[in-house]
C-alpha cells in the first residue's frame, strides 16, 4: 500500500483529484476525513496543507506527494522529484506599486519585500547582489504595499488579476512552478512496483490529453480516399457494418 500526500483544498487539490479520477483510481474525498483509501488501487491519500507535504514525504509519513514546485523548493526537504505533472502552473514574481517607474533589479536595493517564500527570494537576491529587507508574512501578501507594510511583494502569480486589484504590477519572474510528484528516497521494492503502475496510469492520462478518438461510418467505396487524408497515428481500424457497402472507421487524432 502506497500513501500519497495531497493538498487538502484549493486548485492543486481539485486538479490532483481529477488526475486520479482520470487514471481510474477511485477516492472518496471528504473534508472531515484526512486519510482515505482507494477502493480499486493499493494507495491511500493523506490530505495535508501544501507546505506540510514535502516534510511528510521526506520523513516517511507519506511515500509520495503531489505538491507545487514553489513549496518543494522553498522547504528544501530531502525528497526525490519523480515526475513533473504539468498542471497547477504559476510563477513566483516580484511586484511593485503600479505607479512606480521600474529601472531594474537595483530598485530593490534596501527595500522591504513582503513574501511567504523567504528562502527562494533570499537565494535570488544573493545571486544578483541585491540587499533587501525580507519581511515574512503568511496570507494576503498582496496588500502589504497598500498598508505601508512593505515596498514590494514576492508571491505566486497565476493570471495577475490579484495584482491588478491591489494596484500592483509584476516586474520580475523569479521562478516558474507546476505540480510535482515527489517521493521518499527509501521506498521498498514492493512500493516501487505500485509506484510504477501509478506512473503508467498517469502517463496514459497525459498521453491522451491532446488526442481525440474519432469514429465515422462511411461508404466502403470511399475507404481508400478517407484513409489517405485521415491524419491518424497509425492505420485506422475498419469494421464492416450490417448495411452492405458501408463500414465503420475508428482512429486516434491529435487534437
Amino acid at each position: 500500500m502506497l500513501r500519497i500526500a495531497v493538498q487538502s483544498k484549493g486548485r492543486l487539490f481539485e486538479e490532483t483529484m481529477a488526475l486520479l479520477q482520470e487514471a481510474d483510481i477511485k477516492i472518496s474525498a471528504s473534508k472531515r476525513i484526512l486519510l482515505v483509501q482507494s477502493s480499486n488501487f493499493p494507495i491511500e491519500v493523506l490530505f495535508l496543507r501544501d507546505d506540510d507535504i514535502p516534510q511528510s514525504v521526506a520523513g516517511g509519513v507519506a511515500d509520495l506527494g503531489i505538491v507545487g514546485e514553489n513549496e518543494f523548493v522553498e522547504r528544501k526537504e530531502d525528497a526525490e522529484v519523480i515526475k513533473r505533472l504539468g498542471f497547477s502552473k504559476c510563477r513566483l514574481s516580484l511586484a511593485i506599486p503600479k505607479d512606480v517607474d521600474y529601472p531594474g533589479l537595483s530598485w530593490f536595493e534596501g527595500r522591504k519585500i513582503a513574501t511567504s517564500y523567504p528562502g527562494i527570494l533570499k537565494d535570488f537576491m544573493e545571486r544578483n547582489g541585491i540587499h533587501s529587507d525580507i519581511h515574512v508574512i503568511t496570507g494576503s501578501v498582496e496588500i502589504a504595499p497598500g498598508i505601508s507594510l512593505a515596498d514590494a511583494i514576492f508571491d505566486i502569480v497565476s493570471s495577475g488579476s490579484t495584482l491588478v486589484s491591489n494596484s500592483l504590477k509584476e516586474v520580475e519572474v523569479v521562478m516558474k512552478s507546476e505540480a510535482l510528484l515527489i517521493g521518499n528516497k527509501n521506498m521498498s521494492e514492493e512500493k516501487k512496483e505500485i509506484l510504477n503502475e501509478l506512473l503508467f496510469r498517469i502517463e496514459a492520462v497525459k498521453a491522451a490529453e491532446d488526442k481525440k478518438y474519432v469514429l465515422m461510418n462511411a461508404p466502403t467505396e470511399r475507404l481508400e480516399e478517407i484513409i489517405e487524408v485521415l491524419p491518424g497515428m497509425k492505420s485506422p481500424t475498419v469494421m464492416p457494418l450490417a448495411q452492405e457497402g458501408w463500414c465503420s472507421v475508428h482512429t486516434l487524432l491529435d487534437e
